[in-house]
C-alpha cells in the first residue's frame, strides 16, 4: 500500500514537535502547593471509586510539597481509595528473557521502582505487568498476552477504572497502546517473546509472552492533542497547582472518545 504524503508530514511533524515539547517540558517549575487544596481534590475525584491507576513524576512532588514525594503521595492515595494500582512494566524481558515477579524492576518511572516493594500483587504478564496494592486482581484474565480482549488491560476498561496523573508534564496513560492494539491500527504487530518466569516460592518455569509492538521506533503519541481531545469532550479534569499538573480520567471514557477517533483515523495518535 502506497504511504499517504500527507500523514507522512504530518506524523513526521509530530514526532519532531514531541521532540520540542519534551526539552520545553525538562525546564518546566513547579513551587510550594496547599496540602489542603492537594487533599480536597484527591477527596472529590476519589468519591465513589474504589482504586486508582496512578502515572507519578515524584521531583514534581517533592517541590510542591517539600517532603519524601513517595511516602507522601502513596500515603494520601491509600487514604482514598481500597487500591492503587501502577505500571510494572518490563520491556526488557524481550532481550533478557527473565521475569521475577518480585525482583524485575518497572523500566519507567522511580515510583513504579519503589511501589514495587509495598504492592501486595503482580500480574504474571512478563512484559507489561501491572503492580497492586490492595483487594484488586486479575485473576481470570490473560496475562501471556498483554492486549488480549480478555487480558488485564481490557478488565481495567470494562471496570471503567480512574487514572491519576501527578507531576507529569502532559497526560499519560499506559493504556494508549491497548487502545491501538484494540482497534488495529497498521502500525503495529503483535510479537512473541520466549524465556522463563520465576517467582518469590517457586522454580522458574518457561514462557512465552506476546505484547503488540510498533513496527518502526518513530512513533511517537501526540500527548497534547490527546488532552485537548479528552478536555474538550469533558471525560477529562486538569488542575495547575503552581506548575504541579494533576489529571484524573476513566479508561472507558478515554476508550469512547480514542476508539472514535482510531475507527475514523488509525493515525490519529501518531500524527499532528
Amino acid at each position: 500500500m502506497r504511504s499517504d504524503p500527507l500523514r507522512t508530514t504530518s506524523w513526521a511533524a509530530n514526532l519532531i514537535k514531541h521532540q520540542v515539547l519534551k526539552q520545553r517540558n525538562q525546564r518546566r517549575s513547579v513551587s510550594a502547593v496547599s496540602e489542603r487544596t492537594f487533599e480536597e481534590i484527591l477527596r472529590t475525584h476519589a468519591s465513589g471509586e474504589n482504586q486508582v491507576f496512578l502515572h507519578v513524576g515524584l521531583s514534581d512532588i517533592k517541590n510542591a510539597f517539600d517532603t519524601n514525594p513517595y511516602e507522601f503521595l502513596l500515603s494520601k492515595v491509600e487514604a482514598n481509595f481500597e487500591s492503587v494500582l501502577a505500571p510494572g512494566f518490563t520491556d526488557y524481558f524481550k532481550m533478557s528473557g527473565v521475569y521475577h515477579k518480585e525482583h524485575s524492576r518497572p523500566k519507567h518511572g522511580m515510583f513504579s521502582k519503589l511501589f514495587l516493594r509495598d504492592a501486595e500483587y503482580r500480574t504474571d504478564d512478563a512484559i507489561k505487568s501491572i503492580l497492586v496494592d490492595g483487594p484488586y486482581r486479575f485473576e481470570e484474565c490473560v496475562h501471556d498476552d498483554s492486549y488480549h480482549p480478555d487480558g488485564c488491560f481490557a478488565k481495567l476498561v470494562d471496570d471503567d477504572v480512574l487514572v491519576m496523573d501527578v507531576g507529569v508534564p502532559w497526560i499519560t496513560c499506559s493504556h494508549l497502546h491497548y487502545f491501538e492494539h484494540e482497534f488495529d491500527v497498521p502500525y503495529m504487530t503483535d510479537r512473541t517473546y520466549e524465556g522463563v518466569q520465576c517467582g518469590p516460592e517457586s522454580a522458574c518455569e518457561p514462557i512465552s509472552q506476546t505484547c503488540g509492538q510498533y513496527v518502526s521506533k518513530y512513533y511517537s503519541w501526540n500527548k497534547p492533542k490527546i488532552q485537548r481531545e479528552l478536555a474538550e469532550a469533558g471525560v477529562l479534569d486538569a488542575y495547575d497547582l503552581n506548575g504541579l499538573q494533576v489529571l484524573f480520567f476513566t479508561l472507558g471514557d478515554v476508550e469512547d472518545v480514542i476508539g472514535d477517533k482510531l475507527r475514523d483515523d488509525p493515525y490519529y495518535l501518531v500524527t499532528l
